[in-house]
Parts: C-alpha cells; structure tokens; sequence
C-alpha cells in the first residue's frame, strides 16, 4: 500500500490573521518557555524556576477557561520542539491524501500535546472508503496514520443513483468514474442488500455466472439474471442454484440460450418456459398460419 509523508504536514496558521487574543497567547506561551530556559541556564535557584513555571502556569491557565486551550498548548509545545512537522500515512488507495491532511488540519491542533488521536481518528473513519483507522503520536514531532479501506464489491443501481457499495451492501460512494467496471451490477431496491448471497450463489454454476451482466432484484424477493445475449433468466424465489442448475442442463442438451429467445422462466418446478424474442414470435406465428393453411387445403382436396 502507498504511504504519504508530508514535511510540513500541517503548517502554523498566518499569524496575521489570526485574532489579537490568540496571538497574545501565542506570544505569552513562548515567552514563559523562554524564561524557564533562560533560569535554568543562568543556574537560578531550583526554587526560582518553579515560581516562573508556576506564575506561567497560572497564567495560561487562565486563558484555556476563555476557550483557547488548544492554542494554548501549541504556543507552549511549538517552542519546545514539540510541533507537528510530519504525517506519515499508509494503507490509503482510494482515499486522496489532500482529504486526510485537511481532516488533521481541521482539529485545529499543530502540535503533539494538543492533538486528541481518538478525535482524529472517529474524524478519519467518517470519510467514506475508510473501514478503520489509528492515529498514533510519535515525539517529538510525527503523527502516525494507519488506514484500512472498504473493498468495493458491487455497483447498485437504485433508481437512477448508481453507487459503490460494499460487501456489506453499504453505499461507500456515488459512482462518478469510469473504474471498476468489472463490478458486478446489481439493480432495485434490497439489491445491494441481498448482492453477496446470489454472487456467491451463481458462483456455483460458472457456466452461468460468466455469462451474467446485471442481476435485478424484484419484489425483493427473487432475481432476474440478464445474460450477454440479452436473454433474461427468471429465477425462482426458492431454491435459485438448483433452477439455475437444470437451465444449464437443458442447456448443454439443446442450446436453449443460444436460440432466438427473450426469456427464459424457471418459476415452476416442473417445467421452464421460454419467452420467444418479437421476431422469432412472429416467424413461429406466420409458421403456423402456414400449416393450418396446408391442412386446410389437404382437407378439401381430400377425395370422398
């Protein structure tokens, strides 16, 4: 699977425009930081550093109860090494990577201390081809993204929606791509539903099954199968494999769906049906007309 490294991932926001009080924030952090390095290394009593981190503390204490905790932290984390400087995903395919950096980005969080993972994480898992993911931290300055995609299984059409669904029959996507193609097709409402049963059904009788080009569901009950000739398969409610099954014999036998039909009808169990195509109906009708003409004809001139 591809892996996205971005250097920087998320940048710090343009501090032009952001609002009087977040810079003051952001400006107040650094500050503190800075004081809390610069005693250390004038080698200020233990005592003395702990009473600037304490004042400091308070202070941006103070400004997280106004609603600014997480610039808060960042402006405490950036100076100490601490901001996001790199996302490394991996396990994405059909995800863009644009969608999982903005999905990072709209947390509002640019360092480690302040990013919530299980936030980013239910945030990742809400767009559409991901099954799960996880987000991890790595210090000082790396966030982790681990992804697995939903399989596309089928297409569905429902009304005149067509989507990308999943083994599931859940809808992953509209279809608006000329990929995936060799997807089976499925039509009509509980299609998608019902789609892992009857492909995994007709996968049993692959002499039919290679020749199936869309499945239609009616009723929500039972199947049509239209075949790469155009003729349509009825299958039974009950017990579609075996009816499919005997289609296949009378098949081998007579090559009943390489004539000129329209139909085939496995409804009943004791018989099939097949459905003429217009043309066929007509030459078999003028056939017919010609015999009883014949016979007709035989009669009269038949001598007493």
């Amino acid at each position: 699977m591809p892996s996205l490294t971005s250097r920087p991932a998320l940048p710090m926001p343009d501090w032009s425009r952001v609002s009087p009080v977040v810079l003051r924030l952001h400006r107040f952090g650094r500050r503190i930081v800075g004081r809390i390095r610069h005693a250390r290394a004038e080698n200020l009593p233990r005592f003395g550093a702990v009473v600037i981190g304490v004042i400091g503390a308070t202070g941006l204490y103070g400004m997280a109860l106004g609603g600014h905790t997480i610039t808060v932290i960042d402006a405490i984390a950036d100076p100490l090494g601490l901001s996001i400087e790199t996302i490394d995903v991996q396990g994405y395919s059909e995800t863009s990577e644009i969608d999982i950096l903005q999905t990072l980005w709209m947390s509002g969080s640019h360092s480690l201390p302040s990013l919530d993972v299980d936030a980013a994480r239910k945030a990742i898992e809400a767009m559409p081809w991901v099954e799960s993911a996880s987000v991890e931290k790595q210090y000082p300055d790396t966030v982790r993204v681990r992804l697995v995609e939903r399989k596309p299984f089928a297409l569905w059409q429902r009304d005149k929606d067509l989507w990308i669904v999943d083994r599931d029959g859940r809808e992953i996507v509209p279809y608006a791509t000329t990929r995936f193609t060799e997807l089976p097709f499925v039509v009509g409402p509980g299609a998608a539903r019902e789609a892992t049963d009857i492909l995994d059904k007709m996968a049993l009788v692959p002499e039919l099954g290679t020749r199936i080009r869309s499945y239609v569901r009616v009723g929500d009950r039972r199947w049509d199968l239209r075949l790469d000739n155009g003729v349509v398969v009825r299958l039974p409610e009950l017990e579609p494999i075996e009816a499919a099954a005997r289609l296949m014999r009378l098949d081998r036998e007579e090559h009943v769906l390489s004539r000129d039909i329209a139909a085939v009808d496995l409804r009943l169990e004791d018989r099939i049906v097949v459905k003429l195509t217009p043309a066929a109906k007509e030459r078999r009708d003028k056939a017919l007309k010609e015999r009883d003409k014949l016979v007709k004809q035989a009669r009269k001139e038949k001598p007493v």
